[in-house]
């Protein structure tokens, strides 16, 4: 057996190698057994496994499942900007403006590029989501956004039992705390539209600290597309109509398993 690394494209033999993901570190267990913290490469999950569960990916899998992504991607760009191309062209200045924060660099990466594609206007940081909290505050005053996205990977460590145990998730503490950062700076939902959690996120905790929008009421691994949904479609929805989950539901895979929310004003002039 290959020896398993950090950086390598790996499958949990434990699941069925159902879900891609790429070794972020190895740490050692309190038994002294090694273990892995993955991420994935298409969901935005966080988990661990032990080494000998772990079966390395081919390349040429690895590739032909990010290609798959990468296309659904640009099928949708393709098809939003056909759709709507004169009026994006003509309005794309009057949309709202975009905070998003990434956990991930890779996830960073191809959400600036959708966001330019589409014609957003939008600014995005990749932030580890433990420093998320720390770093909100400022990014707020220095980029006066209309809309934030707090995102990342999430998980939880026991899954399917402790739904109202904050500490059962493995970054849902972050993502709230950034929504109350956020909130303690801008408290009215209608100022600031909020977007925060990732797949398995402790929905009700980050709805009650204030968001607009979070992942995931079903505890399932949401679409890496669901947030860039959520922000895209507040920021082209006129200020004087308002967004509710109704309106977002046939663009999520998973509908409302994966995305629910209180609603918001839409934040694009009118």
């Amino acid at each position: 057996m290959d020896k398993i690394k950090k950086g390598d494209i790996v499958a949990r033999k434990s699941y069925g190698c159902d879900i891609l993901f790429f070794v972020d570190k190895i740490i050692c267990s309190t038994n002294g057994t090694a273990i892995a913290i993955l991420k994935g490469i298409t969901v935005r999950i966080i988990a661990d496994a032990y080494l000998d569960d772990l079966l390395i990916i081919d390349q040429h899998l690895v590739d032909n499942k990010l290609y798959l992504t990468d296309s659904k991607i640009d099928n949708r760009i393709f098809s939003i900007t056909k759709k709507n191309e004169k009026k994006r062209y003509i309005n794309n200045l009057k949309n709202g403006k975009i905070l998003h924060l990434d956990g991930d660099k890779r996830y960073s990466e191809k959400s600036s590029r959708y966001y330019r594609k589409v014609g957003l206007n939008a600014i995005v940081r990749n932030i580890p989501e433990f420093k998320q909290p720390l770093v909100i505050k400022d990014l707020l005053l220095k980029y006066k956004p209309d809309i934030l996205v707090i995102t990342g990977h999430d998980g939880m460590i026991k899954s399917g039992i402790n739904y109202a145990d904050i500490h059962n998730y493995r970054n849902s503490k972050y993502f709230v705390q950034s929504v109350i950062e956020a909130r303690r700076l801008l408290p009215s939902s209608n100022q600031l539209s909020i977007f925060a959690g990732a797949c398995q996120s402790f929905y009700e905790a980050i709805i009650a600290s204030g968001a607009n929008f979070a992942s995931s009421p079903g505890r399932i691994l949401i679409d890496f597309m669901d947030p860039l949904i959520v922000a895209e479609k507040i920021a082209t929805t006129s200020r004087n109509k308002f967004v509710s989950i109704n309106d977002i539901l046939n663009d999520l895979r998973d509908g409302k398993n994966s995305i629910d929310g209180i609603g918001s004003m839409g934040k694009k002039l009118l």
